[in-house]
């Protein structure tokens, strides 16, 4: 969360971005690699996710909301599009327990009834998948 922050506050290149998480305290080997991956990943899809964002957070498109509900929100419907690995119940307490840290009062609220209308809509559009 905080790299696509500093990317999106902070008007930075994903070059810059990743430079800058070197050398940060518990930010290394396998830590590091997988922060590497998620932002890449959730970077490259941000137009399909900001479309999502704006259709599922009512009166709030992503361009009014609070930057960290913003990245947070961004990152978490990363994992539950793209990076399924992660049960979507734990994706969405890990972005409000972030929103919580991070955001305002009203964060965890917001980052928490998006997140769970989109994942509704997407489990019941995967009901027919196979396995």
């Amino acid at each position: 969360m905080r790299m696509l922050f500093q990317s999106d506050v902070g008007h930075q290149d994903s070059d810059s971005v990743l430079a800058s998480i070197e050398g940060l305290p518990g930010v290394a080997g396998d830590t590091a690699a997988m922060a590497r991956s998620l932002y890449l990943e959730a970077y490259r899809h941000l137009p399909e996710i900001d479309q999502l964002l704006n259709a599922y957070a009512g009166d709030w498109p992503v361009y009014r909301m609070a930057s960290v509900d913003r990245n947070v929100l961004r990152l978490a419907c990363y994992e539950l599009l793209y990076h399924r690995e992660t049960p979507a119940a734990i994706v969405i307490n890990d972005a409000v327990e972030i929103a919580k840290r991070y955001g305002t009062e009203d964060s965890s609220r917001f980052v928490n009834g998006v997140l769970g209308a989109i994942h509704r809509v997407l489990a019941q559009s995967r009901e027919g998948e196979p396995g």
